[in-house]
């Protein structure tokens, strides 16, 4: 039996064959997520949704020709975008992702930014009750911008996720949407498992008519793909398929490091803090500190030390491998340094190029003509990766109650350096998730609860820990 698997991702929309029977990833394909629509307004990011629906069932052709026997598709998706629609899943808006900051515009009525009337209309009590989600990149400040700028359309429109809206459009259904989503629009009360109505009305968002909150399980939805009716079961974050591809234990910490990073703790009970909180699976949830510089940032480090070679016309072959083996280089020689050279110090990054946990503005200090190299630059990055990581742990947890470290993500994965740099600064053990492709793991572990194969996520998870080695990715 198979089922199709698609992550609607920042970068691509991957998709692949979920082979449950033998545990096999199979055929996996990657698609380009949409470019965003040119020339808005600085500070917006729009992408055409019918373009994105477009790419979506392409794939999904692509995968159910390979895939005779599929008898259903399971996603997840990027957190945090929104397309707003109708009943019937025709759009109404773009979609609006994550990398939106038009709410960091001025407020018509002034008093500063968008946002920062945003955080002044909702009390301490309430921002902690929708998970500390009150941020930029949320549908919250994209739907407050709106209201406060007269641009909600008129009639029953709903704030649909990503993945939730191209359902409806190929099924011609309402959008409905799993709590791991409805979490990411940063107006759910976690209290109740509900839309928090008292905060809507506040904000002049009531007149909404916001998604049937639906727990993952039963199909949401049915497309026709090549003639075929397929049920859909419901789209989940992709932050919580990524953990559950991690195959987390209950005493395990997760550190999923990729193009943005997040620690995050399972808990069985509701438990609000100085972190955000998001609903996981079976009742659980995951305190969470997010917002924390990886490979974006990165990134950058690595388009400055290659712009004079594309600006040439020669671009370099991948840079990654030489960045590992310089960075362990570093690493190697920075074991043996005497007294002297540790006062002196060593070349220090703060990789908050943009609005993280860190601030808002980065720097490269302490620069010497030593140490002004490709290794010495990115493991000083790894170092404050790693400074990050364990204060965001501790703000999580002082009482530190995990065993074991759990690395996803791909940066997580071809890095060793910043591996052991995490290792040495817990001072726990630590392990790889199971294969590079978490989200894709993640889902077929779904599978097995959609298909009746496991009672609950934690019993698929426990099946697929036990069967790990017999994992297989093409």
């Amino acid at each position: 039996m198979t089922l199709l698997a698609l992550d609607l991702g920042t970068t691509f929309v991957k998709g692949a064959v979920l082979d449950l029977d033998n545990l096999h990833l199979r055929h996996i394909r990657r698609q380009p997520f949409p470019k965003p629509v040119p020339n808005l307004p600085p500070l917006f990011f729009e992408v055409d949704p019918q373009t994105l629906v477009a790419t979506v069932h392409t794939l999904l052709t692509e995968l159910l020709a390979l895939a005779p026997d599929c008898e259903g598709i399971v996603m997840c998706t990027q957190m945090h975008g929104m397309v707003l629609c109708t009943d019937q899943g025709a759009a109404r808006s773009n979609v609006i992702t994550w990398q939106d900051q038009r709410s960091l515009t001025p407020h018509p009525a002034g008093g500063g930014t968008h946002l920062a009337r945003l955080l002044q209309a909702i009390p301490p009590t309430q921002r902690q009750q929708t998970g500390n989600e009150v941020q930029p990149s949320r549908p919250l400040a994209y739907l407050y911008w709106m209201a406060a700028n007269g641009q909600l359309p008129n009639g029953e429109i709903i704030p649909a996720a990503v993945a939730d809206f191209v359902i409806a459009n190929l099924a011609g259904s309402p959008p409905v949407i799993e709590p791991t989503n409805a979490s990411a629009h940063g107006a759910l009360n976690l209290e109740t498992m509900g839309w928090h109505t008292a905060l809507l009305e506040q904000l002049g968002l009531a007149g909404l008519r916001w998604p049937e909150i639906r727990p993952f399980g039963q199909p949401v939805a049915t497309v026709t793909i090549s003639g075929r009716r397929l049920p859909c079961y419901a789209p989940v974050g992709d932050h919580q398929c990524a953990v559950v591809g991690a195959l987390l234990a209950p005493d395990e910490l997760s550190l999923n490091i990729s193009t943005g990073s997040q620690v995050s703790l399972m808990t069985t009970k509701l438990a609000l803090g100085d972190y955000q909180t998001r609903p996981f699976f079976d009742g659980r949830f995951l305190n969470t500190v997010t917002g924390i510089p990886a490979g974006r940032a990165l990134n950058h480090l690595v388009n400055l030390l290659t712009e004079l070679a594309q600006l040439q016309g020669k671009p370099l072959d991948d840079p990654w491998p030489t960045i590992a083996q310089a960075a362990a280089t570093v690493e190697n020689l920075q074991e043996n340094l005497d007294d002297h050279a540790r006062v002196r110090g060593d070349l220090a990054v703060n990789l908050s190029f943009f609005d993280s946990i860190g601030g808002s503005s980065g720097a490269i200090t302490n620069i010497r003509e030593d140490n002004l190299t490709v290794g010495h630059l990115f493991h000083a990055a790894f170092q404050n990766m790693t400074s990050n990581y364990y204060r965001s742990a501790l703000r999580l947890s002082p009482a530190q109650p995990w065993q074991r470290l759990v690395f996803s993500g791909g940066l997580a994965q071809k890095i060793e350096t910043l591996q052991r740099l995490i290792q040495q600064q817990f001072k726990r053990p630590t392990r790889l998730c199971p294969s590079t492709e978490d989200t894709l793991v993640g889902l077929m572990a779904l599978g097995y609860v959609a298909t009746g194969r496991a009672p609950s996520v934690s019993a698929a998870i426990r099946h697929l820990a036990a069967h790990s080695a017999a994992l297989l990715v093409d």
